[in-house]
């Protein structure tokens, strides 16, 4: 043997990076299942399902969106190309700004938005089932995890 990892934890499971590197692979996989039928990806769920959710509160532009989900601003520019392409994205001019575009989904984005996350969420729900009644409480932890980009 070469020799032992040097490590503080006494079992791998006590590790949080590991189980949090377990749980987010076998939820993903869960995902990828709940959004084939939809012909979308997780990354193009997220950001379509997020433009539709804070469209209703005026011009969305890429910048604002890629905040809202998380993203990576040139990931996201990505993503959009292929959501236009689908039909479910319009780049439009914006109001307010002559340099930016606006972001709207079409009313197939919408109605695939919709019917994406009845899936994701039925997926959610039985992915997560063993946590309840914690969930609410375990949603609120993964929150504190959550930092600003840098």
């Amino acid at each position: 043997m070469a020799g032992a990892l040097s490590t503080s934890f006494d079992q791998a499971e006590h590790s949080p990076g590991l189980q949090l590197w377990r749980v987010t692979h076998s939820w993903q996989s869960a995902m990828r299942r709940a959004l084939a039928p939809h012909d979308l990806t997780h990354v193009q769920f997220v950001l379509l399902a997020s433009l539709v959710w804070i469209d209703a509160d005026g011009p969305v532009t890429q910048r604002a969106l890629a905040d809202h989900a998380g993203t990576d601003p040139m990931m996201t520019s990505q993503v959009l190309r292929a959501l236009e392409t689908k039909g479910l994205v319009e780049r439009r001019p914006h109001p307010d700004d002559s340099r930016a575009r606006s972001l709207v989904a079409t009313a197939a984005g919408v109605a695939l938005a919709n019917r994406a996350t009845a899936s994701v969420e039925a997926a959610d729900r039985e992915f997560f089932a063993p946590l309840e009644p914690d969930l609410p409480g375990f949603a609120a932890q993964l929150g504190r995890l959550v930092r600003p980009r840098a």
